[in-house]
């Protein structure tokens, strides 16, 4: 496995090239469509550096209703769905996808369309799926705007339905057998109400992280239901808390301009990203991953791009997107909101995803 970062002077710069960079401080936003004739850029330095990416990004490209798996290298190396071929499960609004299962299925949230989906992985199979499509409610099978799916490791799924502000754990059978928060009923008094949940990312010993935007509250739910701690986030819309090794938490700002935090558990704040303006500045990130050799993966929705952050150095050490510009593309994004990571070691593990790789690892 990669341990360390490129140096940035070496490091690939597909999508943020200087005729890219000409763009900086128009406004983004969502569903744009892609000028055709921006030409493919060219890396800035050759294969043989090593890319900063540990492994593989997952990426929820949600405006073109898409999953990626990105290499190092900006390729791209699966897709789902697959070109030309309609999905057996409608496919739009996927805002967030999470491996499962061993890095051998994928579950998917699609916010828009009211449901979620389990896929196998690589084969790109739908093996499970939950919600009316397109009708929101909060009945059972029903969900309301559905974010954050997740597949914990006993086979359940949960998922943060903000607008019922609550959180679900659903059964393999379609059952809800457990619930956070009260149906309908919207507040700060965790875990019996919750304030429109947004995060809802699995504990190591079984409890859940939530993020609640009502409050921008940040709270810790044991295995057993009880909270642990809970704390009101310095941001003004919290987005997908993530637990850091150490005990703390990863946090991103889904505003404009936007930042990415790491705070104790008592919301003091140790470092932070969250330039004012500027190409460096990020519009409406809404998820940040920390990966194994301390380079934070960020979702830059609003300008069309997935990023590496330096801890060490808080510089955008790569970038895969075109900034502020939409696209379908090789090399484009269209408000990126949901991503995973697929270590390398894992990769090598399991026989169809090694095959899928191959071609990128000659390149490591």
């Amino acid at each position: 496995m990669i341990a360390a970062a490129v140096a940035a002077g070496s490091l690939w710069t597909y999508g943020a090239t200087s005729g890219d960079a000409d763009q900086v401080g128009r406004k983004a936003t969502g569903g744009t469509s892609a000028p055709q004739s921006t030409p493919t850029p060219t890396p800035a330095t050759t294969l043989s550096a090593p890319p900063p990416i540990p492994g593989f990004l997952l990426v929820a490209d949600r405006g073109n209703d898409r999953i990626l798996l990105l290499d190092g290298h900006k390729r791209v190396l699966w897709r789902y769905p697959k070109p030309g071929v309609k999905p057996s499960f409608p496919f739009h609004y996927d805002d967030d996808a999470f491996f499962g299962m061993g890095f051998h299925a994928i579950i998917t949230n699609q916010e828009d369309q009211q449901t979620m989906e389990m896929l196998s992985f690589p084969a790109g199979h739908v093996l499970w799926h939950y919600g009316h499509v397109n009708h929101p409610g909060s009945a059972p099978g029903y969900l309301h705007t559905p974010d954050d799916a997740y597949l914990l490791p006993n086979g359940v799924r949960t998922v943060a339905d903000v607008a019922n502000c609550r959180i679900l754990y659903i059964s393999a059978s379609h059952r809800v057998i457990r619930q956070l928060g009260t149906t309908g009923v919207c507040g700060h008094d965790p875990p019996r109400l919750l304030g429109s949940p947004n995060g809802d990312t699995p504990l190591p010993n079984g409890g859940i992280l939530i993020t609640e935007i009502t409050g921008s509250w940040v709270d810790a739910i044991s295995r057993s239901g009880k909270l642990l701690w809970s704390f009101k986030a310095p941001v003004a819309y919290p987005s997908d808390a993530q637990l850091l090794p150490n005990g703390h938490v990863l946090l991103a700002d889904y505003s404009s301009p936007g930042h990415i935090l790491i705070v104790t558990k008592t919301g003091h704040v140790l470092w932070e990203y969250g330039p004012p303006s500027g190409r460096a500045a990020l519009d409406h990130p809404s998820l940040a991953l920390m990966l194994p050799n301390r380079l934070i993966a960020v979702n830059d929705d609003y300008r069309h791009r997935i990023l590496l952050i330096s801890v060490a150095t808080h510089k955008i050490v790569w970038q895969y997107g075109h900034t502020d510009h939409a696209g379908t593309g090789h090399g484009f994004l269209n408000t990126p909101d949901g991503m995973d990571f697929l270590p390398l070691s894992a990769a090598l593990a399991n026989p169809a995803i090694l095959h899928m790789v191959a071609g990128s690892l000659a390149h490591h």
